[in-house]
């Protein structure tokens, strides 16, 4: 019928439901930080951008502390990252150290002892 469409061109779209992680491109989930921030009591409200930003932060350090201790890693002709060099990576760069100034990372890995 002329005056009919089908289907698949109509308007009528089926909507899937989409995750925040997902439409915020993110790895890190949104909804574990969101539930992290609210069993913490840091705040009695929160706003729902906050678990977002907390996410992409959390994601933005993880991959910039593994970058730096895969070219240490790759400077010592090492294959695997360590976390004597996740240590050296973080020492070495005075954003991170001082970032992670009160840190300590472990010399025995889970599972290793």
């Amino acid at each position: 019928m002329p005056g009919r469409q089908s289907r698949r061109g109509s308007s009528h779209r089926q909507s899937r439901t989409c995750s925040r992680t997902a439409r915020a491109e993110l790895v890190f989930s949104v909804s574990h930080m969101e539930r992290l921030l609210r069993e913490g009591h840091y705040s009695p409200r929160l706003s729902g951008s906050a678990p977002v930003f907390l996410a992409a932060v959390v994601q933005y350090l993880t991959a910039k502390v593994l970058e730096l201790a895969g070219n240490e890693a790759q400077n010592s002709g090492r294959r695997r990252i360590t976390p004597q060099m996740v240590d050296m990576a973080i020492h070495n760069s005075p954003l991170l150290s001082g970032l992670f100034r009160t840190t300590t990372v472990s010399q025995v890995a889970p599972g290793q002892e």
